[in-house]
């Protein structure tokens, strides 16, 4: 079908370039602003590192929540209205953010931003690959990879220009022109689309999830302040723990659960996401103490930090093609295992990382970080859901989507605690404190619990099975392009059953 001179599947692809683009943005460009939003909302140095990770992990965590239900809605009240609804509650929830007053209400707003993305990547892909024909998939992962690649890539450098250069306001700010011009695009030329038998919303699974996710990640938020033995961390601990434990019962026992914790039974799916949620959360984890050492301890500017960090993304993208063609021969089980033990030795490299270390060395690591994490993400990316049946894909990835980000919410949590009570520890704190050695030796203990995560990821690989992951070493014949997500939105099965 054709609008004019333009076939209707470009359009769509396009349009949902604009939401996929903002959301992966927002993934990496607030890390590097993470010291100064503690400066100038003026919160307490002794608990710097555990409030403002909440910055990250509100939003990561908003994402876990909301990417299961998402297909559901988009079955329920049509693609098009749910992709236009998620893409006004990003925007709006971006101008809310530039405008925050505290640290308490930016975070609702970050949370609030999470919502829209949430629904927006799951909604946009499923989008994209009902307007593109089976035979032409490829063309529409071809579509997904430039917001992939560039989105990450270009946040930690666009944050610390933005940072720097004018205000800390503006990494949220600068979502706004291009929201309005999706919406615009949207509402004009996208055709609404709607299932004849969506099914109910599973309301208990949403709230059991939310619920359960955030008292365990503020329990472990506060185990940094107050102790892992504080009577408070382990009841709102246990508490969590419960909730997560009556959530997978009511899943279990559910129809049409949000999350078909069935599929668990599925021995590559289920250590595939194993090591997928310690990778993450260690990825991620280590992601999130870097500016905050380039930046409070060693006096880097914000741009001097995001052009540090940027080096990452420079080794993915390299590795993507070489990566790619390794996979049928090597198998997925060495390829998390090489990709996790890279991952362990560059994170364990900044323990002699110190105070006068040259940036280039540290963009040197970063670089050879990223090189290893593309052979992670290609082989997780191609094995999860190689025994998947199609019927099931959609819950399939809805699973690996929300468990991506629940790791990294965990990861980014977990070294905000470490990192909060080594500084506590050590009687020093974060920024030009009196003792920047004792500083740096907090932060040394911290990457040490990042690189034993990593390390962690890399054993469960063992789990992963070649024999059962055989198909997808046969057909890998191009470079892996498409995510989980795109997989499991083109499934007839809606991923927020």
């Amino acid at each position: 079908m054709k609008l004019g001179r333009v076939e209707y599947k470009w359009i769509v692809g396009g349009v949902f370039v604009f939401g996929l683009f903002m959301e992966l943005l927002d993934m990496t460009i607030v890390n590097v602003a993470l010291p100064e939003l503690a400066r100038s909302l003026e919160v307490d140095p002794e608990s710097a590192a555990t409030d403002i990770q909440w910055v990250v992990t509100g939003y990561l965590l908003s994402l876990a929540v909301f990417i299961p239900i998402s297909g559901w809605l988009g079955d329920r009240f049509g693609t098009k209205a749910i992709f236009m609804t998620a893409l006004f509650v990003f925007t709006s929830a971006s101008l809310a953010s530039g405008l925050a007053w505290s640290l308490e209400s930016l975070i609702a707003f970050r949370v609030l931003q999470g919502v829209g993305g949430g629904m927006l990547t799951p909604v946009g892909t499923a989008m994209l690959f009902r307007a593109f024909p089976p035979h032409e998939r490829a063309k529409a992962s071809s579509i997904l990879m430039i917001p992939m690649v560039v989105g990450p890539a270009s946040g930690p450098v666009l944050g610390g220009y933005l940072v720097e250069f004018h205000s800390w306001r503006w990494i949220f700010l600068i979502n706004i022109p291009v929201g309005v011009l999706g919406l615009i695009f949207a509402g004009l030329f996208l055709k609404e689309e709607r299932q004849d038998a969506p099914g109910r919303l599973d309301l208990p699974g949403l709230v059991l999830a939310g619920v359960g996710l955030s008292a365990l990640l503020y329990a472990l938020a506060q185990a940094g302040q107050n102790g892992i033995g504080d009577t408070q961390v382990l009841a709102i601990g246990g508490a969590g723990l419960a909730t997560l434990a009556a959530f997978t019962v009511v899943e279990y026992l559910s129809e049409e659960p949000m999350i078909d914790v069935r599929l668990f039974a599925n021995k590559l799916f289920s250590a595939a996401n194993v090591v997928q949620l310690v990778g993450f959360a260690a990825l991620m984890g280590g992601l999130f103490l870097l500016p905050l050492l380039l930046q409070a301890e060693m006096g880097l500017s914000p741009f001097e930090s995001g052009l540090t960090t940027f080096p990452q993304a420079i080794g993915i993208v390299l590795m993507v093609q070489i990566g790619s063609r390794m996979y049928g021969r090597v198998g997925p089980r060495r390829m998390m295992m090489v990709g996790l033990a890279g991952i362990t030795a560059t994170t364990l490299a900044f323990l002699w990382v110190d105070l006068e270390t040259s940036q280039w060395t540290i963009r040197g690591i970063m670089f050879v970080r990223g090189c290893f994490f593309s052979f992670l993400i290609i082989s997780l990316q191609t094995a999860t859901f190689a025994t998947i049946s199609p019927p099931m894909m959609g819950r399939a990835s809805a699973i690996s989507s929300a468990g991506r980000q629940v790791g990294a919410s965990f990861g980014v949590a977990l070294l905000a605690t470490v990192l909060t009570s080594r500084l506590a520890a050590h009687d020093t704190a974060l920024g030009p404190a009196a003792d920047t050695g004792a500083a740096l030796d907090a932060f040394h203990e911290a990457f040490l619990v990042a690189a034993v995560l990593a390390a962690v990821g890399a054993i469960a690989a063992l789990l992963v099975s070649d024999k059962d992951a055989a198909v997808s070493m046969n057909l890998v014949e191009e470079p892996v392009g498409e995510p989980p997500d795109a997989e499991g939105a083109a499934a007839p099965v809606s991923a927020g059953r």
